[in-house]
């Protein structure tokens, strides 16, 4: 079997043609997409791929890439894939020390950083590389130190690969023709919630798998549709999501600023785009808050519309049945005046699909936002399965499960309910990590998740906790402090959470607030504040905090519910190493560094 990575962009060429666009860029500027033909895509891994092999590239060699989603990372990727080299991901908000670990850990030759901030960490950390032989900047306004001779901007590594010897051209050709699935495609290294990040082996026959897998689940797909890449091309979801876009032919639109992806959604208007929750809790607050402003008639008709939306497509739509006339007549009344306008002015009125993994999403959430007739796809998978492990199927999925596995995998349910998976999606091992392959795998090759999950009755997975955040009180009653997150994550009011409890008497919280909605609020009933901390320390605010936080316990046992906060006056950052690159909290971190906020609430 050949590797669908290593020969994708010639395939698609010879069955598109030149001009058909391959992917765009977004241009928050101009306001519009720049397009780029599979022709000039082809043009550019071949550059690439020739200038890396002058460079002293061999089979088998890692290149990292340290840049937010461009084009470039594309040319690298497939580039590297030309020549049997190795492309790994280092995520653009890593800090200097993450850099210099996953470099000298993978042994990286060469580094692509995208801007200045990423050049400037890449040259104060290649002393203590030693391995590391080069550094190619993307960003032509990069400003080379003066003692820098060495360093390439990419254009120049372009120009180098166009003036390539036919000698280079041919080594290329052989190494393209010579590639085998088992060559490793790339590394994934963990987030590390606790402990060192781990490179994830996956060899080109896992991406070999996965594509087919997921062509074979998700047939809704063609490529008439539109994707727009909005999580790190550094995180496998994004990586695996955008590999299988452009396996199908799908129209890729590069988003080179996550900060301002609901602009670009504006611009893109895709009909797929994987997300992590956080997104979709964030449009639901935003909906929230435009209906709890309504009044009179209006107000009335979204209730209704909401009612008869959730009876469509939930309890027919969603299990395959046909809907009776007078409810699809009531459904396209509303969906005409209200719904569609709702998801024009998102940006998904063209939706198709939107997969979302990462992080629980509330079934409250997921079940509104398929009332409105945005197909969220809920999803599980890791970085060490090459993604998906399960998803929605089309029809019969059940909301508060993480869908049905995929075909092809294989997952049972081991010791402390782990979830235990096997299958060609599942990594080679960790990279130069025996004794961590040893923790990892079962005896007879399961792979160990390390989260804790049951089938139900239709044969859904359902996720119960994470095992390592799973905590126990002094009391002896265990949570699951994810779920509770995730709760309160519906909350407007509310931005990060992180649950505090283990061998403490009862549960507690740190809690950011939405400090925009809250500052509203505040001026709303006439609190006055000079700062941030004011605003949080405020004892009407508390109360008001308070109170929605019960509401949105209710269906939580009485020992799981959270007895005391904290609301804090700045955001968990990455910078400060209490989220990890992927957004995931790191409460060893939070729990360090709020000791003294902790400590008070068991007084």
């Amino acid at each position: 079997m050949s590797n669908i990575l290593t020969n994708l962009i010639s395939r698609q060429l010879e069955r598109y043609g030149s001009d058909r666009e391959a992917y765009s860029t977004i241009d928050y500027d101009g306001r519009r997409l720049v397009g780029c033909g599979w022709g000039e895509f082809a043009d550019a891994v071949g550059k690439v791929a020739c200038a890396f092999e002058v460079l002293g590239i061999e089979p088998g060699d890692m290149v990292a890439v340290f840049a937010p989603n461009c084009k470039e990372i594309l040319l690298t990727d497939f580039g590297c894939y030309r020549n049997r080299a190795v492309p790994v991901s280092i995520y653009a908000t890593s800090s200097p020390e993450q850099v210099k670990y996953i470099v000298n850990d993978a042994g990286a030759k060469i580094i692509v950083v995208g801007n200045q901030q990423h050049y400037d960490v890449a040259k104060a950390v290649v002393a203590e590389c030693p391995c590391l032989g080069k550094i190619v900047a993307i960003d032509p306004e990069i400003r080379f130190d003066s003692d820098d001779t060495g360093s390439l901007r990419f254009s120049e590594l372009l120009d180098l690969g166009s003036r390539a010897g036919e000698g280079s051209r041919a080594v290329v050709e052989r190494r393209t023709a010579e590639a085998s699935p088992d060559d490793i495609a790339t590394l994934i290294y963990t987030s590390g919630t606790t402990g060192e990040p781990k490179g994830a082996v996956l060899p080109h026959s896992c991406f070999n798998a996965a594509i087919e897998i997921h062509h074979r689940r998700l047939d809704m797909l063609s490529d008439n549709d539109t994707s727009v890449c909005f999580l790190p091309l550094s995180h496998i979801f994004e990586k695996a999501w955008t590999y299988f876009c452009l396996s199908e032919g799908m129209k890729v639109a590069i988003n080179p600023d996550p900060r301002r992806i609901q602009e670009g959604i504006a611009i893109a208007r895709p009909s797929c785009m994987c997300s992590v929750p956080r997104f979709w809790e964030k449009v639901y607050t935003a909906v929230q808050e435009k209906i709890g402003s309504m009044k009179g008639v209006a107000k009335i008709m979204v209730e209704r519309a909401l009612k008869v939306g959730a009876r469509r497509n939930l309890d027919y739509v969603r299990l395959g049945l046909k809907v009776p006339a007078w409810l699809e007549m009531q459904y396209k009344f509303f969906d005409k005046q209200i719904f569609s306008k709702l998801r024009h002015t998102i940006g998904v009125e063209n939706g198709n699909i939107f997969p979302t993994a990462g992080a629980p999403l509330s079934a409250t959430i997921t079940e509104f936002l398929h009332a409105c007739g945005i197909n969220i796809v809920i999803g599980y998978g890791l970085s060490e399965t090459t993604a998906t492990v399960s998803c929605y199927p089309e029809v019969g999925y059940e909301f508060g499960s993480v869908g049905t596995t995929l075909p092809g995998v294989e997952v049972k349910i081991g010791e402390n309910n782990e979830i235990l998976v096997k299958g060609p999606t599942v990594m080679r091992g960790y990279y130069g990590r025996p004794e961590e392959d040893a923790k990892a795998f079962t005896a007879d090759g399961w792979f160990r998740t390390g989260d804790a999950g049951l089938f139900d009755q239709s044969g859904s997975l359902v996720l119960t906790e994470r095992i390592k955040d799973l905590f126990k009180t002094s009391n002896g009653k265990y949570i699951a402090p994810q779920a509770i997150e995730s709760r309160l994550g519906e909350d407007r009011y509310i931005e990060q959470v992180a649950v505090i409890g283990d061998r403490r008497k009862y549960v507690t919280a740190i809690i950011i607030p939405a400090f925009g909605a809250l500052k509203e609020y505040a001026q709303k009933k006439g609190i006055t504040f000079d700062s941030l901390e004011d605003l949080v320390e405020n004892n009407e605010i508390r109360k008001f905090i308070a109170e929605r936080i019960e509401k949105l316990q209710k269906g939580f046992a009485g020992f799981e519910k959270i007895k005391r906060f904290t609301l804090l006056p700045k955001e968990f950052t990455i910078e400060n190493g209490e989220l990890t690159n992927t957004l995931k909290i790191r409460r060893p971190a939070i729990t360090s560094h709020y000791a003294r906020e902790i400590e008070a609430m068991y007084c």
